[in-house]
């Protein structure tokens, strides 16, 4: 399986602008600049994309791990946060609030662990990856 996307800038670092635009068309020349990645402005970013990415497969991995060890979870909530510092990713950390029915916290901290090291997106980045799993009933 491949997927791709598209990026297109016009101009200089800075004042330039450019969109984003992914195979899926969920993201349809989604307008991405200096503003929307180091400021507060409109549009959408590389670091909240890998957040995106990041999150959302290490929720898809941990179900997966669950369901290995017999459990189905009601629900996953994984949000990421990306550390961007002088022009390098330094660290994707996960909060995740959990509700999975019946499990054990030993059983739990152990599919979390498992999801962390092994979700494709944890394998593809070099910046330290934390996670601070919560288990609600």
């Amino acid at each position: 399986m491949k997927r791709q996307s598209t990026a297109v800038w016009s101009g200089s670092g800075k004042e330039g602008k450019g969109h984003l635009t992914t195979q899926s068309s969920v993201l349809n020349q989604t307008q991405y600049s200096w503003s929307s990645r180091f400021e507060q402005g409109i549009g959408t970013n590389p670091e909240e994309l890998i957040a995106a990415a990041h999150a959302g497969c290490f929720a898809m991995k941990l179900s997966f791990v669950l369901g290995e060890a017999g459990f189905v979870p009601t629900s996953l909530k994984a949000t990421a946060h990306i550390n961007l510092e002088s022009g390098t990713i330094t660290e994707s950390h996960i909060v995740l609030v959990a509700n999975i029915p019946g499990i054990s916290k030993e059983v739990f901290e152990a599919s979390v662990k498992n999801a962390e090291q092994n979700c494709p997106v944890s394998k593809l980045l070099k910046a330290a990856i934390t996670v601070d799993a919560s288990l609600e009933n």
